[in-house]
């Protein structure tokens, strides 16, 4: 081999390196699109995309239990910044169930996935909501212990205060959403007390909840109201205050009064869509989708940069 060759080959291999790396930067603009934002941001002055239950993606019925396509480190790629966890309590460890049914899904394959992004994405962070689902079986301690178990594993990577955080304070950790009952606090933003199908506020000293959660209705048009109505209350809010928007639910269906998921997200999402490729005003919290895409996730985090 000539020195020419020799000395040519690392060279070529270091440029196609550099080519791939733009290349994956391109193909994936969104996973460090909070590097854009000034670090003394507050959380809940963004539009933020997210996932409604973000690991169910396999169902027993078709249109009764799947609510995402993209995998979670393909929702992270694609922007979503706020994930819904929902972890079934058996044998002292947490599976991603959603209602009865298992989704092939643990919570260390989540906690991989989001320590793994953040590593790789250090301006980021991800706002995680985390609650018990479906029944608790042959456990030896509670929920929460079980919790910090976990925690334990990378305790660095979470933030646990009360308060919504600036992004500088939130940069390359999971942010607690906690919807379960807990002795040792401050663990995390306090969810306790959320109200089933309903629209609520929870109040705390160092936060405030703004949420709509209504899932079950009968008119597609009565729950884009009410999403139009967080987002407009959004606009107005202090800064302690973090406004949820789920945009997710289901109607049934007139056989045996089946849940379809699909027949809601087929009508929201297009007006979702739309909502957000026109003049939208920065400030809308987060919103909470059913079949996260790369396209709904662009516009909600456009409108950060408006």
């Amino acid at each position: 081999m000539t020195p020419g060759k020799a000395l040519g080959s690392p060279v070529l291999c270091g440029l196609l390196c550099v080519c791939l790396l733009r290349s994956s930067a391109a193909a994936e603009p969104n996973a460090r699109w909070m590097g854009s934002i000034g670090g003394e941001t507050r959380l809940s002055e963004l539009s933020i995309p997210g996932t409604h239950d973000s690991g169910a993606r396999h169902e027993w019925f078709c249109g009764t239990t799947k609510c995402q396509t993209l995998t979670i480190p393909r929702q992270l790629r694609t922007g979503a910044r706020f994930l819904d966890i929902r972890c079934r309590h058996v044998k002292n460890r947490f599976l991603i169930y959603h209602g009865p049914v298992y989704q092939r899904l643990a919570f260390d394959d989540v906690l991989t996935a989001c320590y793994g992004f953040l590593g790789e994405n250090p301006t980021e962070c991800i706002i995680m909501s985390v609650q018990e689902e479906s029944k608790p079986s042959a456990n030896t301690r509670a929920f929460e212990h079980t919790f910090d178990a976990y925690l334990a594993g990378n305790p660095a990577r979470w933030r646990l205060a009360e308060g919504v955080p600036t992004l500088s304070q939130a940069q390359g950790k999971i942010v607690l959403l906690r919807r379960f009952k807990a002795r040792a606090v401050p663990k995390g933003i306090d969810g306790t007390g959320w109200l089933d199908n309903a629209s609520f506020t929870i109040s705390r000293p160092a936060a405030k909840l703004r949420v709509q959660d209504v899932y079950r209705f009968h008119d597609y048009r009565w729950k884009w109201k009410a999403i139009q109505g967080l987002y407009e209350e959004a606009e107005c809010l202090d800064r302690d205050c973090l406004c949820i928007d789920f945009t997710s639910g289901f109607t049934r269906s007139w056989f045996f009064g089946i849940p379809r998921i699909r027949a809601v997200s087929n009508r929201i999402n297009p007006l979702l869509t739309a909502c957000f490729a026109g003049e939208t005003p920065p400030r809308r919290g987060i919103t909470v989708m059913d079949f996260a895409d790369d396209r709904r996730c662009s516009l909600i985090i456009a409108a950060n940069r408006r």
